[in-house]
């Protein structure tokens, strides 16, 4: 999460300009009919935002104005579908700004570092296994739990070092060229942590997952090989 004094006016404007077409976007793609008639799915919706402005509370927070947080979108995308998932990061910010731990102006850009991005990639990546149609378990558990997750950390915080880099307001640290060293040390516990929601849910409530193939995945063994015999 990136404070507005370290961004360039023209780096904030251009955050809200793609963070609100994005959010303009999923409001129109939102499942409206099916949430207000389904109250499990209403139930998930508000627990996503709890959960994700009680972990994004969980933070370090740097005297430069930089602050680290796990994401956690990628086990949100999942659960919830691209649309609402947006949505329930917009609302997770939204909490933070009321409590003081976010600032209006810089909403867009870290709109856009932590929640654009992270959906992008699950989606994808859940949209080209979809495409494979495998009928592993662990296939969906891997490529679009864990892999997904750890991908959108390191696109994350490379994203966040570019515009820091370009707008040239924050001083670069001269441990500079050691930073992919770490990138790992960040993207695994963000990885695991989406992976181990991702997997409790497909073996408890395969059903509460949005992006989850339950006939294909779950589907009995003697079936399969009767339907290819």
């Amino acid at each position: 999460m990136i404070a507005s004094n370290l961004l360039a006016f023209s780096t904030l404007l251009g955050g809200w300009l793609v963070y609100g077409l994005a959010l303009l976007w999923a409001i129109t793609r939102a499942p409206w009919v099916e949430l207000f008639s389904d109250l499990r799915r209403q139930h998930l919706l508000f627990g996503t935002m709890l959960a994700l402005f009680l972990l994004w509370l969980v933070r370090r927070d740097f005297d430069s104005g930089l602050s680290y947080h796990f994401i956690g979108m990628t086990a949100v995308t999942l659960l919830l579908d691209w649309p609402l998932a947006v949505l329930a990061g917009l609302a997770a910010q939204l909490g933070l700004l009321a409590i003081g731990r976010m600032d209006l102006a810089s909403l867009g850009i870290n709109g856009v570092l932590l929640v654009l991005i992270p959906v992008l990639v699950t989606e994808l990546c859940a949209i080209r296994v979809e495409r494979a149609q495998p009928r592993n378990l662990f296939v969906y558990i891997f490529f679009c739990g864990f892999f997904p997750a750890a991908l959108a950390t390191l696109m994350t915080l490379l994203g966040g070092l570019a515009l820091l880099w370009m707008d040239g307001l924050f001083p670069m640290p001269p441990w500079l060229d050691d930073f992919a060293g770490y990138l790992w040390l960040v993207a695994f516990p963000e990885a695991f942590i989406n992976g181990t929601i991702v997997t409790a849910l497909v073996v408890f409530y395969p059903d509460w997952l949005e992006t989850f193939n339950r006939s294909r995945y779950l589907q009995a063994p003697w079936k399969e090989n009767d339907r290819d015999a």
